[in-house]
């Protein structure tokens, strides 16, 4: 047998990789062998002619070089070939039977080459032992994407927030992934969803994110049992994360109530989810898979009249009695944005004006006074008339159009004044 190479030192490399998580064994020796070839190259000038055989149990490895028996005098490459009679004199294993064109193994103590060979060696060990790591960690977190972790602060940048999970893995926070309102203080302990992982240049990162309709949806799972389950299904999920959320849910057993399990008895499900959201209002509502009627829950609270679909274009024209437009529409325009987010329709708010039977005009018409940019924005989003114009809520045509106040207030003047 020979004998070990360093063998503390390589104890304790062959500790390291058992250490690793999900790094199986026929990968360890794999590599271990790949770090001692790559010395025996720089040395020799090639290993083809080494055998190297990895003893992971004992900590150690024994390597051997296959050397090519040629007459006496006519040794051209030592590193590859031997003379007879040396190979007949070999102290470590005399061979005296041996002839001109057989193979003589020669057995190799590593550690006899020196301090340089075996930093060598550690520091080519440690790289791949990196890559192993790194590897491990992608492998680990490209198949979690949409899961939820938790992990503890660990240091605050104004850009991002870094989180250790409890392997003391690293987990990105971005700042447009984190809720407006939250705060973070080394030390916290934080929930979020993996959001991405990223792995440029063989150097992983992994993205969370606590903005993301993913995260709404696993909260809900944790909170409550029924979705775990699958005795509850979230159909659609609209957020603007730290305002408002609405989030439509079905259960194909008729025992249960899908809002009523969401929120729970004095609301106890759902304010947990509240308070991990810093606060954001969460509507619940029954999915339907008939637009008109979904449509109606998404506007709750406002009470509609009538719709009008168009099944093509996506859009909802909805009416209601003048009081209930604001509550349609909501503060800040919150409301209607999370309703066309949620149904999938543009939906535009109407004023219900029964006994309007003015002749309508076309925005057109109105160029001398009004920029043709502007009547050309109020087209794009589907209203061409001055009635079509004057019908809709004023907070409505801002959000619609992203035109500024003072010109969506201008063209509303203009086209009043018309009809007065």
């Amino acid at each position: 047998m020979a004998r070990r190479v360093e063998a503390v030192d390589m104890a304790d490399r062959f500790a390291e990789f058992k250490e690793l998580k999900n790094i199986d064994k026929t990968t360890m020796i794999s590599v271990l062998e790949e770090s001692f070839r790559s010395v025996l190259a720089k040395m020799f000038g090639s290993d083809e002619n080494f055998d190297v055989i990895m003893n992971p149990d004992k900590g150690d490895c024994e390597i051997y070089q296959n050397l090519e028996i040629v007459p006496d005098g006519e040794v051209e490459d030592p590193n590859k070939q031997i003379s007879l009679t040396d190979a007949q004199n070999d102290p470590d294993d005399p061979d005296p039977d041996c002839e001109v064109g057989e193979e003589h193994t020669k057995k190799i103590e590593f550690a006899k080459f020196g301090r340089r060979a075996i930093l060598t060696l550690r520091q080519t060990l440690q790289s791949k032992i990196l890559d192993l790591q790194k590897d491990a960690i992608y492998n680990k977190f490209k198949d979690m994407v949409g899961e939820l972790v938790t992990g503890e602060v660990y240091q605050v940048w104004k850009r991002e927030v870094l989180l250790l999970d409890d392997e003391k893995n690293e987990l990105l926070l971005p700042k447009d992934q984190q809720i407006p309102t939250d705060v973070y203080r080394k030390g916290d302990m934080v929930r979020a969803v993996i959001h991405r992982v990223d792995n440029t240049n063989n150097n992983p990162k992994v993205y969370v994110s606590r903005t993301s309709e993913q995260f709404l949806r696993r909260l809900f799972e944790l909170e409550v049992p029924e979705i775990h389950d699958g005795l509850i299904v979230i159909s659609a999920v609209a957020r603007i994360p730290g305002e408002r959320a609405k989030i439509a849910v079905e259960s194909y057993d008729d025992r249960i109530d899908p809002v009523g399990a969401c929120v729970g008895v004095k609301g106890a499900r759902i304010h947990g989810i509240v308070r991990e959201l810093r606060n954001e209002n969460i509507d619940v509502i029954n999915y339907t898979t008939n637009p008109q009627l979904f449509i109606q829950r998404a506007l709750s609270p406002a009470k509609i009249l009538s719709i009008r679909l168009d099944e093509e274009s996506k859009r909802a024209e909805v009416f209601l009695n003048p009081e209930e437009v604001s509550l349609a529409i909501g503060k800040g325009g919150l409301n209607i944005k999370l309703a066309d987010k949620l149904t999938g329709y543009t939906i535009d708010v109407y004023r219900d004006n029964t006994n309007d039977t003015e002749d309508d005009i076309y925005l057109d018409e109105f160029n001398d006074e009004i920029d043709q940019w502007i009547i050309d924005k109020l087209k794009e989003v589907g209203y061409n008339t001055a009635k079509a114009v004057l019908k809709v809520n004023r907070d409505t045509l801002i959000a619609r159009t992203d035109l500024e106040e003072d010109t969506i207030d201008e063209v509303i003047n203009v086209l009043k004044s018309e009809f007065n």
